[in-house]
């Protein structure tokens, strides 16, 4: 029995001494110039545009891992990342099997615009590969045993990634992500270190299926620090598919084989958001300051998850507590009944609905008020963000002119210009009436004249169905 154990125990250590020389052997030969320059041309190749790499290195202890260093794609403008690690799991590897550990990747900066530039190339290179007549597209030699979740990193780790927008904004990045058997998030934890939110942290835990609801839809908890509050709640996303629409069948004529349903991916959810400050969420923009509560549901359906963003639809009752709006002086709009741009409006409160499609919103049952000045009136802004609306807004006074505009009209005012630029005027029928109204009566009847005028011009636009 001794010997066999010795034996047992030999063979152990040659088969340890060999691994230990095959690992070395794969890292000076990967650490090898000629092996980094094919690494390059296949990439290259790959991407449609020129690739560089400074090193390239194979790791075994702790844990096995290929890391690639000082990757430029040369898109324009480039994409730069420092570091990036991929660490596979060790069992099926032995069995001949990839599967992603972890993908860490660190210090990146990444343009929008390259983005953009590589996926169009990637895209056109797609479409350019022929395909003979009768054939079918090329399917990657996959084995049947492999699935195509098994390619997604279980953990992903972003270490100082930074994203630079169209117009040259950058947002960096620290974050980790856990995926489950499933494909979809575990947990996630975000905080931006640079940016228009710095500062923001952000985590989202999924819900054990014993707590979730009945309907079978994967929910997380979702909780975001940010402008001095914090925005709470829970979000579900569920799978199902969508019956296709049976096509109609002429008498006597033969009934076609049944289509296929769609799968549909349903995402849903509620948020609540406490004594966050408007101008952190806006920034660098400060278009209006206050601290924000608000209640919102999201609901969107599509046939994938990038088409879940675009598909997007939500709905927040709000109120902003000591309100500011900067860039526009209603008061000032009302007295002069003219061009209004600059200036501010304190407001005590501030309150109103918010429904959004995508990157347009529409803001409806405004309501604003402070001790002299009320205003209501509904406003929309598009993905560009101009605006387009109107409001009616009322100054109270004990002055003959405070009395005459405040107390007895509300005089209508059109916001327009953009987010970060506001700007409101009279319409063209409340400006004549304003200019009747200051002629019969100086400076009292501006106010007056100018609520009329919008109600006679209301009233004709329907005589003649414009």
């Amino acid at each position: 029995m001794a010997k066999i154990f010795k034996w047992l125990v030999f063979l152990a250590l040659g088969l340890m001494v060999l691994l230990a020389v095959v690992a070395y052997t794969l890292h000076r030969w990967v650490s090898t110039d000629d092996f980094r320059q094919r690494v390059q041309r296949e990439a290259s190749a790959a991407l449609g545009v020129p690739l560089t790499l400074d090193r390239v290195a194979v790791d075994i202890w702790p844990l096995p891992a290929v890391a690639l260093s000082g990757i430029v794609v040369q898109s324009k403008p480039p994409l730069t990342l420092e570091r990036v690690e991929v660490r596979p799991e060790w069992r099926p590897l032995l069995l001949g099997r990839l599967e992603v550990a972890t993908l860490l990747v660190r210090r990146a900066v990444l343009p929008q615009q390259g983005i953009d530039a590589l996926l169009l190339l990637l895209q056109k290179k797609k479409q350019a590969v022929p395909v003979k007549p009768g054939a079918s597209p090329s399917v990657p030699n996959v084995a049947p045993e492999m699935n195509r979740l098994d390619w997604l990193p279980r953990r992903t780790v972003l270490d100082d990634v930074t994203w630079v927008n169209a117009s040259g904004a950058r947002t960096t990045v620290k974050g980790e992500a856990r995926l489950g058997v499933d494909g979809l998030p575990e947990g996630v934890s975000i905080k931006l270190t640079e940016g228009n939110l710095q500062g923001l942290e952000a985590t989202q835990d999924r819900v054990e299926a014993a707590a979730a609801n009945a309907n079978g839809a994967t929910q997380w908890d979702v909780r975001v620090n940010v402008g001095g509050g914090k925005v709470e709640g829970r979000v579900g996303l569920q799978r199902g598919f969508v019956p296709a629409a049976a096509a109609p069948v002429k008498p006597g004529a033969k009934a076609l084989p049944a289509a296929r349903s769609a799968e549909e991916l349903v995402l849903q959810g509620e948020l609540k958001t406490s004594s966050v400050e408007v101008a952190a969420l806006t920034a660098p923009a400060k278009a209006l300051t206050g601290l924000l509560d608000a209640t919102t549901t999201l609901n969107a359906r599509a046939a994938t998850t990038a088409a879940l963003v675009d598909a997007l639809q939500s709905h927040t009752v709000f109120t902003v507590r000591d309100a500011v709006v900067n860039g526009l002086d209603l008061a000032k709009a009302v007295k002069t009944v003219g061009l209004s741009r600059g200036g501010q409006t304190r407001l005590d409160t501030l309150a109103g609905q918010v429904s959004t499609q995508g990157r347009s919103a529409q803001l409806t049952n405004l309501v604003a008020s402070s001790g002299a000045l009320s205003a209501t009136g509904n406003v929309a802004v598009s993905s560009a963000k101009v605006l387009n609306g109107s409001v009616s807004v009322t100054l109270a006074g004990d002055s003959k002119i405070g009395n005459a505009i405040g107390g007895a009209v509300g005089v209508p005012l059109v916001v327009g210009g953009t987010l970060d630029n506001p700007e409101v005027t009279l319409s063209r029928s409340a400006l004549l009436g304003a200019a009747i109204g200051t002629v019969l009566m100086p400076g009292v009847g501006t106010g007056a004249g100018a609520s009329v005028g919008e109600k006679v011009g209301k009233g004709l636009r329907g005589l003649f169905g414009k």
